[in-house]
Parts: structure tokens; sequence; C-alpha cells
């Protein structure tokens, strides 16, 4: 690639899309995001982040643009903001099918994996270019597969792990836990982050020998060994036992708290917890082995879908004294456009010249709208005032408070962005935030604290800045805080430093002051089912419907009636946010639906392609009979497989809807094998 004169300004485009096209009608990437860079000089950075479901407002944005035309026409909105053009990109990384889409050259050494772990472990690995070419780091990509839109062929291993030694790479197969989690999460119907959660909202456990059970499996993935018949086995085998264990337990034994099924969950996921815990372990000890380097003077960068399980990174960290923890705030699927960006430029030789670091998790959209929200809202506003620290305190003490500024944080956590935050002392605060959010009364929420009282409070002298760790409480401070410690302890904490992010330090410095407490409670501002919020007009909707009567949005106190002057009707759904982009696409996608019926497809092939990643790859032989024949086989053997079908019919085909965010959620679950239990 030619990077032009030393002195230019070069911008990069790097998307996670679903490519539009006949394959579009399968909606095959979930989390979908988009990444600009810009080089300037020889300084390369991120210089924006779109997590499409903020900007649609569908959880786990999946909704397709179905035509190269609509794609480029949205893409063209998004740099239009940044004052820039699709013309005025060198390249565009990671979907094909796109505007200047160039092919990511495959790391050497790395050719047995897939573009997609190597995104999430470069994601990790080459957030810091001067780090990247000095120290040495262990990077572990775990997730539960990949999406093989950009392969040619079924890959030999799933998941990438490498050794770096100031940027010399070798990379080696890992073995993801993921799996694990996707198995329980289809047996229990509840997502990862609540299973983790139920793991320690009890103190139900079961006699389980997590050791030998994770001896007799293997979870590489790829075209020689297959995770999910070893991960849906074990999985099975520990809620057999716990089933076996409990019975006959009198309920006067169990946590009197939860119910026997719950009980019976939280005791399973202690021992699946475990087994992911000995899985990640052996992959540490494999990957340092063979780079022959020691953990402490090493960093380690976990990435994928599974590196947002916090005990786990802390039992790495712990067990084996890392200097530092590299994993971004979106290790999911939510930080690929990072990765593929991050690729494409190392595998250009873009980053040969020029350096990279990206410190912060604030890349996402700006708040630009909050004297329009305040105009719109005025009727339920009772005043509006500049921040103060003093009055900050006292609005949080014993209650909640909104708090919206600035760039939006990447990834799945609130932090500090776009969060509520409470005081934790009161455990009525905690079941008032579990009630704003319609969560379950024993989900935990995280703190946040100053990260120079971090180490008092927290028996971790790390830094935190992403919540990405669950550390011990010190328990000579623990009932000073009850809403954010674990039953086990534990907190999944966040530290605020100054220079990161000085209006919140502020806050929570005020808060200190007032009550000898340097911690609050945070989390995510947005409701069950809702992406989290990204505007002013989006904050204030979730105040006036929740009751939140004050919200601190970009350094300015809001304080909310409880009923409007003059009279109105408060929202009773959350606000709608940018569809235009997403509906009145049924004609596109009934016209590629058919292309499909034409070339010879059965509906049944449709859907068997759609969930089958390896017939995807296999473009030489999955011929149009093969995969019918395929699938008329699946029919006869899966009972549960026709009514697969028959909702993936309804939620892709002609006649489904787009008419809000939440119309195709079904069809995520039908698709995604990581939903479908395959």
């Amino acid at each position: 690639m030619d990077t032009g004169a030393a002195d230019a300004t070069e911008y990069f485009l790097s998307c996670y899309l679903t490519p539009p096209g006949p394959g579009a009608v399968f909606s095959v990437r979930h989390d979908q995001n988009v990444a600009l860079w810009e080089r300037r000089g020889d300084v390369v950075s991120l210089r924006r982040v779109w997590e499409l479901e903020r900007i649609s407002g569908q959880k786990h944005h999946f909704w397709p643009l179905y035509t190269p035309e609509r794609v480029e026409a949205f893409l063209g909105a998004l740099l239009a903001d940044e004052g820039i053009r699709l013309s005025d990109l060198s390249a565009t990384w990671g979907t094909p099918g796109l505007p200047g889409a160039q092919v990511i050259p495959v790391p050497k050494g790395a050719e047995d994996f897939p573009l997609h772990s190597l995104a999430h472990l470069f994601s990790g690995i080459l957030r810091d270019t001067r780090l990247f070419g000095q120290e040495q780091i262990v990077g572990v990509a775990v997730d539960a597969l990949p999406d093989y839109v950009q392969e040619q062929r079924p890959n030999r291993y799933w998941y990438a792990g490498c050794v770096s030694r100031a940027g010399q790479l070798q990379f080696a197969p890992v073995e993801s836990p993921g799996p694990l989690y996707t198995a329980a999460e289809t047996l229990f119907g509840l997502e990862p982050g609540s299973l983790m959660a139920l793991a320690s909202a009890s103190r139900t456990r079961i006699d389980f020998d997590a050791e030998r059970a994770v001896r007799g499996i293997t979870l590489y993935g790829g075209s020689a060994t297959q995770p999910w018949k070893d991960a849906f086995a074990l999985v099975r085998e520990i809620v057999a036992e716990a089933e076996r264990q409990l019975e006959g337990v009198p309920d006067s034994e169990l946590d009197s708290a939860l119910s026997r099924e719950d009980n019976l969950r939280s005791a399973a996921m202690k021992a699946v917890q475990r087994c992911s815990e000995l899985v990640a372990v052996r992959n540490v000890e494999r990957l340092l082995e063979i780079g022959g380097i020691r953990p402490q003077e090493s960093y380690l960068a976990t990435t994928g879908g599974y590196a947002l399980n916090c005990p786990t990174n802390t039992l790495l960290m712990d067990h084996f004294g890392f200097r530092g923890l590299l994993t971004p705030p979106c290790a999911n699927d939510s930080g690929q456009g990072i990765g593929l960006g991050l690729l494409g430029l190392y595998g250009n030789g873009v980053l040969d010249r020029a350096e990279l670091r990206i410190d912060s998790a604030y890349q996402g959209r700006d708040i630009t709208d909050l004297d329009k929200a305040l105009d719109e809202f005025e009727p339920w506003i009772a005043s509006v005032s500049e921040f103060s620290p003093e009055q900050f305190a006292v609005d949080v003490s014993g209650s909640v408070v909104a708090w919206a500024d600035g760039r939006a944080e990447l990834g799945p956590r609130a932090l500090g962005h776009r969060s509520l935050l409470g005081d934790p002392r009161s455990l009525a605060v905690k079941d008032l935030l579990n009630t704003y959010k319609q969560r379950q009364w024993w989900r935990p929420v995280a703190p946040m604290v100053l990260a120079e009282e971090a180490g008092a409070w927290f028996e971790c002298d790390r830094e935190s800045p992403y919540m990405l760790e669950a550390v011990q409480v010190r328990p000579e401070v623990g009932d000073q805080v009850p809403a954010v410690v674990h039953l086990d302890g534990s907190a999944r904490h966040q530290t605020v430093a100054r220079e990161s992010d000085p209006l919140l330090h502020r806050a929570l410095t005020a808060f200190h002051a007032a009550s000898g407490v340097p911690v609050l409670c945070n989390t995510s501002l947005n409701d069950k089912g809702e992406a989290v919020v990204d505007t002013a007009a989006e904050t204030l909707t979730f105040c006036v419907r929740k009751g939140v009567t004050v919200a601190y949005i970009c350094g300015r106190r809001i304080e909310l009636r409880t009923e409007p002057v003059p009279p109105t009707a408060a929202p009773g759904q959350p606000r709608p946010r940018e569809l235009a982009w997403f509906t009145g696409q049924e004609a596109d996608r009934d016209e590629l639906w058919q292309s499909w019926l034409d070339e010879g497809y059965t509906v049944e092939g449709m859907f068997l392609l759609a969930r089958s990643h390896g017939l995807r790859a296999e473009q030489e032989l999955s011929t149009v009979e093969r995969v019918n024949l395929l699938a008329a086989y699946r029919m006869k053997a899966d009972p549960s497989f026709a009514g697969l079908v028959d909702s993936f019919r309804r939620t892709h085909g002609p006649g489904a809807s787009f008419d809000s965010p939440s119309t195709l959620t079904g069809a995520f679950g039908v698709i995604n094998p990581l939903r479908a239990g395959r």
C-alpha cells in the first residue's frame, strides 16, 4: 500500500458489518460496528467508533443493510459527521462489498486461524505500538466461533493465541471456554452475564471434580475438532450432578432468597466457571512454554467474548503474576471493527512507520443535542444549573442519578459516560437500580472507585479502568458498601483516574469528602432489552419514564419534576432511534430471498447454510444439491429443526417486519449457533 508522503493525512475505515448482497438475508453478524482511523504524519489514531446498536437501538445490532447503495449512503452519513467523504478513504477493511474494500493480509504464521479470531487477538496485543514493539505479550482470543464472512475454506483452528516478543509474533492454537458458557446459556435460557452473576448469588454448591472433567475435553474448534459436543456434554453432566446432589435437600438448607431452580443454576454455574478457568489456565501455560517466557516479565491480553469474564481475568493475573492486563473494554464482537482495523494497518505496513496508542474507552459518538433536548423536555424540567461537586454529593446520597457526558464508552459495560450512579452504602439503592433496569434482584451492581483510593478498598493494586476484573473488597470496609459486594466478597470494579476523566473524578472526590466513601454504584443507562442511551434526549426520556429526578449531562445538572407543567403525557417507550437506515428494506430483502430460491435452494437448505459456518466456507463443495440434501436429512433426524426453519422463514423471509428494533430478536437466536445450541 502506498501510504503517501510522511506528512500527509490518510483515513482508513474498518467495518464489522453484514456484507450487502444475497448473504445478507442470513444476518450473520451481530454487535456490528465501524471504526475510523486517521494517520497524520507518523501518528495513527482511532478517531471514532460507531456501535450500530447505539444508532438503531437494537440490542446486539444484527439488522443488515441489504444493498451496496444503502451501505454506501449509511457510511457516507457517518463520515460526514467527521467532515470526511468516502472518497477520502485510503482503504476499507473487514466487510466485502463496501466501497474501497481491500483484503486484509493474514500475518505470517497465522494461516490456520480465521480473521475473526485474529481481529480479536490484535485488538488486545496492538493497542499500543510502543509496548507491542518493546515488551513481551501473551495473547488469547477466546469467543464462541468465527463468522466466516472473510474465509474461503474451513480453518484448522478457531481460536488464536500468540506470544509477542518485541513485536515478533509466534502463533499457536488455544482452547476457548466460550462454548461452555454457550452450552449453559442454551440450557438455562440466560445470557452469560446473568449466569456469571448467578454463580456468586448464593452459597449453594456441589462437589464436582472439575480437574478430571476438563482433562477429558478439547475446545480448540476448527476443522479438526468441534467444541460443541464436548461442551454440551460437560455442562449437561454438571447440571445432572447438581440435580442429583440437591435432590431431597430441604429448602431450609438452600439459599432462601433464591428459588430452588436458581439455587441449582447457581451451584451448576460455579462448576462451569471453575471448568472454564481451568481451560484458561492451561491455555496460558502452553503459550508460556511455547514462547519460553516468564509471566512476571510479560503482559496478558485476553480478547473475545469470554474475555468479559472478570473472575477469569483476575485469576490469570493473580495466578501467573503478569505485569498488566491489556484487554480492551470492547473485548467481544463490538470490538471487531477495531481489531480488523489493527490487522489492516499492521498487515499493510502502516504501523511500520507510525505509532498508535489506544488508551481510552471513550471513542463513541459525542452528545451534541443537549440544548435541543432541554427545549423538548421543558415541561419536565424544574431547573438547569452548572455542575457543582458539593451538590452532586447531596444528589447521589441515598439515591440514584443519571450521568451522561461526552463521547460514549465502547463495549457492553458502562464506564461513566452513559451511566446510572448510586450510593453504594444502601442496599435499597441497588434494588432501585435493578428495578429501573428490570433486572433480577440478585444481580449485583459494579463499583467505580477513585484510582488513588482503590488499594484501600480492594485487595488489588492494579488499575482497572475498563471494569474487567473481579477482586475482593477489603473485609474491613465491605460493610460500608453493601450495594456493590457480591456474596463471595468480590466486586467488578472500575478505577477512575483524574487524567482519564476529570469531571467524573471530581464527582467521586466530592462524594468521598461528604461520605468518607470513594466509591459509587455504576450500571449502564438503559432499560431491559434496550441498547445503552447515546444522546441527551435518550437520557432524559429514560429519566422521565423511570422517575429519576436528577440527571447530569455534559457538566450540567438537570432537575426533573415528578409531574410536568403544563401537564403532558410521559414517554411510554424508549425513545425511537435512527431506524430509517434499516427500515424500508423489505423489497430488497425479498428480492435477495427469492434469488436463493431461484438458484434452487429450499428454505430448509438456506437455513442450514445460514447456521453452518463450515458449509459456507466450503464453497466449492457446498453445491445446492448437497446443501438441500443435508437439510432434508436434518429435517428427519432432528425434530426441532423444522421449528427453527419455520421461525427463520417468518423472521427473515417475505412478510418479516422492520417496524421496531426488537422485531428480529428471535431471528438472532434462530440463526446464531451460539444460541441455537449447535
